[in-house]
C-alpha cells in the first residue's frame, strides 16, 4: 500500500503540482506584460534564481516545482509573442514605477 502511495505521489500529484506551476509563470508573465511589464523580465528572474540557488535540487521527478532551466526556456519561448501585449499596454499608459 505504501509503495501505491508513493507510485500515485510521483506519477500523479506532482506532475499537476508542476504543471500548475508552469500555468502559473505564463499566466503571471502575460498579466505582467497587461500591465505594462517587459515580458522578459520573467525570464530574468528565473535566471537570477537560478545564480541565487545552492544547486541543492531533488530530481525534478521528486520536486513539486518544474525545473527553473525549464521555466527559463518556456518563459523565453513566450516572449515575441507577448511584445505586442507589453507594447500596447505601454502605448496605453501603462508604465509601473517599481524600484528596487
Amino acid at each position: 500500500m505504501g509503495a501505491f502511495g508513493l507510485g500515485a505521489q510521483i506519477g500523479v500529484m506532482l506532475p499537476f503540482s508542476r504543471s500548475h506551476e508552469t500555468e502559473a509563470d505564463l499566466l503571471g508573465q502575460r498579466y505582467m506584460a497587461e500591465a505594462g511589464f517587459d515580458p522578459e523580465a520573467a525570464v530574468r528572474l528565473w535566471q537570477n534564481m537560478m545564480r541565487a540557488s545552492s544547486g541543492g535540487r531533488p530530481p525534478q521527478i521528486l520536486s513539486t516545482h518544474p525545473d527553473p532551466q525549464n521555466r527559463i526556456v518556456a518563459l523565453q519561448a513566450r516572449v515575441t509573442e507577448l511584445r505586442p501585449v507589453y507594447a500596447q499596454a505601454r502605448a496605453a499608459g501603462r508604465r509601473p514605477a517599481c524600484r528596487m
